[in-house]
């Protein structure tokens, strides 16, 4: 038996009782259930992930419904425990949800939320600041500069890329390639090409658009080309993102063949998956690359980085905080939480879970309805009209 968890309870007396396994960022989300009758009760345990035991302890013997995290293990034995405890729902605090068996939670009625439309911009700029502190290698110069190494301004020092009249690539056009891609283009002037089994028409008008704008100004105007394959946007951009989703056609997407085919001075930049990048190969093509260039947000075996990593200068790495935007974070806690009441009340499911603004409109009550639930259909939940 797993030892008691501590918890924080707000509204004791509510007639429903909903779990968060971590605390959130905002107060919004817990007063819109305290709304509702609901008792919340948060995890305060010190512990950065919470074992399939612990998440067990926390649902207890009743819960209508869990907030949890996309580093706990959602399967059969927790959807089990939900539903022995009464309980219809679970949302992650995230857009992904590979942590999720949903074939478990369709097994016992459990719908499942995740949190999509809140993310994009955000992630969108961290990926675009990877980019530019890789291209000027902004941490390496960090690191020189408090380990008082300045002696003066040299020829050589920190040498970088200039991103201006160069080729950024997208692997994975849709919302969060599609954004990052016209920041790249508008902010830096560079051109494009992309890959994506559908064509972003979207994103081509908008460089096309943008590259009129410049030529009628008298600049070099920005072009796009949408790749016939993925190699080819290997072969060509000096700066590559990822965006694909995580399945078994994207796992090692970027491998040892792929990572020879880029330029010798490309940068690659991760924010979407980390099994998307075999980790092992990328760490000797940094080693025998010292002018190839990474950012990355995330790793394959989270949260660890495979041995190596964390010695190359030509990494930049950070924890995992593409949607770490206090706008965004708050989002996420807000949709994840209507996620779950909205189950819990009975509310049909949203229409388009990435027109989220009416969640998050803090003037006005939230909309009748779950925001996103990525196993309605398998469940037979009904869809908002409104």
């Amino acid at each position: 038996m797993a030892k008691p968890i501590s918890i924080e309870v707000y509204n004791p007396n509510g007639k429903y009782r909903v779990v968060s396994t971590k605390s959130m960022p905002g107060t919004r989300w817990i007063n819109l259930l305290i709304e509702q009758d609901c008792r919340v009760e948060i995890c305060t345990q010190q512990k950065t992930i919470l074992s399939v035991e612990d998440i067990i302890a926390l649902i207890g013997d009743k819960c209508d419904g869990v907030i949890g995290q996309l580093t706990e293990d959602w399967g059969e034995t927790l959807f089990a425990a939900l539903s022995r405890a009464g309980g219809k729902a679970f949302s992650n605090m995230a857009v992904g949800y590979n942590n999720v068996d949903v074939n478990a939670a369709n097994k016992h009625g459990v719908a499942v939320g995740n949190t999509p439309g809140v993310l994009t911009e955000t992630t969108a700029e961290l990926a675009a600041s990877l980019s530019l502190a890789a291209a000027r290698r902004i941490v390496e110069a960090d690191q020189f500069m408090r380990a008082g190494l300045y002696d003066g301004w040299l020829p050589h020092l920190f040498v970088g890329n200039l991103l201006k009249g160069q080729t950024v690539g997208v692997i994975g056009a849709g919302r969060i390639g599609s954004a990052y891609a016209r920041m790249m283009v508008e902010g830096f002037k560079m051109n494009l090409i992309y890959y994506d089994l559908y064509q972003s028409t979207r994103l081509e008008k908008f460089v096309t658009a943008y590259g009129e704008f410049l030529k009628a100004n008298g600049e070099q105007p920005v072009t796009w080309k949408r790749a016939a394959s993925m190699d080819e946007v290997l072969r060509e951009a000096d700066v590559i993102s990822l965006h694909p989703i995580l399945d078994k056609t994207t796992y090692h997407l970027i491998n040892k063949e792929s990572l020879a085919t880029m330029k010798k001075e490309a940068i690659l930049v991760n924010c979407s998956r980390g099994p998307v990048v075999d980790e092992v190969a990328l760490v000797e093509h940094l080693k025998q690359n010292p002018m190839f260039r990474v950012g990355l947000d995330v790793f394959e075996d989270e949260p660890y980085m495979k041995p190596g990593l964390a010695d190359m200068k030509n990494a930049v790495v950070v924890p995992h905080i593409a949607s770490a935007s206090k706008w965004t974070r708050e989002g996420m806690a807000t949709l994840a939480a209507l996620n779950v009441l909205g189950k819990i009340k009975g509310y049909p499911v949203w229409g388009d879970p990435n027109r989220v603004a009416p969640f998050l409109n803090e003037n006005a009550p939230p909309p009748a309805a779950s925001p996103s639930i990525v196993n309605a259909k398998a469940l037979g939940l009904p869809v908002s009209k409104l």
